[in-house]
């Protein structure tokens, strides 16, 4: 069950609009979310080239108004008193939420699966590791938190490497206009097993932090 906060940061004017229901990476994100088998090294060979070549300019899209979903989800998704380990931020790109989460956490492993995504990254904080999420080399039950700002969301190794009492903190900064974008309820029904927590919106974006129910 995902209890549904109130918004506390309103929405500002003039939300990009570059994503949509129609976008390219939406059907991929529902699919590798649902479809075990879509994710195949083809397909990850063609995001990683396209990451690629985003990737020197990708720093110009960071602004305040993106970054205010994941600060909220850290305010007030329940983590005053994360679990001890590594946060795992899935798809951390150049580096535009490490900060946020390096504040939070005492380590931070920024796995992307773009090369150049991480040789552009600019934050100081964070260990930066070129992987699949498909496929994380990070040990069973390691994780106190898997973060996945605009990301793809691999459902059994975000379970397979979360601790039993950490938290997964699913982010879209532009809300339903994210190219890479789930519901609150579609992430929480494509995890397996029984989940629980909060959602709510901030700035132009949705967050959800979730927790397996006890």
């Amino acid at each position: 069950m995902i209890e549904v906060l109130e918004r506390v940061i309103p929405s500002p004017p003039d939300r990009p609009e570059i994503g949509g229901p129609d976008h390219p990476m939406r059907r991929v994100t529902r699919q590798v979310a649902f479809e075990p088998d879509a994710w195949t090294r083809e397909r990850a060979e063609k995001v990683a080239q396209l990451f690629d070549t985003m990737a020197a300019g990708w720093g110009e899209r960071t602004s305040t108004e993106r970054r205010e979903p994941l600060r909220d989800a850290l305010d007030r998704g329940g983590l005053d008193e994360p679990p001890r380990g590594a946060c795992l931020e899935i798809g951390s790109g150049t580096g535009s939420s490490t900060g946020d989460l390096g504040r939070r956490f005492a380590q931070v492993l920024c796995i992307d699966l773009s090369r150049e995504m991480l040789r552009h990254a600019q934050e100081p904080a964070g260990v930066r590791i070129n992987a699949d999420a498909a496929r994380l080399p990070v040990a069973d039950d390691a994780a106190a938190a898997v973060v996945l700002v605009n990301a793809l969301l691999f459902p059994a190794e975000v379970d397979r490497v979360l601790a039993r009492e950490g938290a997964l903190i699913w982010v879209n900064s532009l809300g339903e206009r994210t190219p890479i974008h789930l519901s609150a309820e579609d992430v929480e029904r494509a995890m397996p097993g029984a989940w629980q927590g909060v959602a709510s919106r901030a700035g132009w974006g949705t967050w959800c932090v979730l927790r397996r129910a006890p």
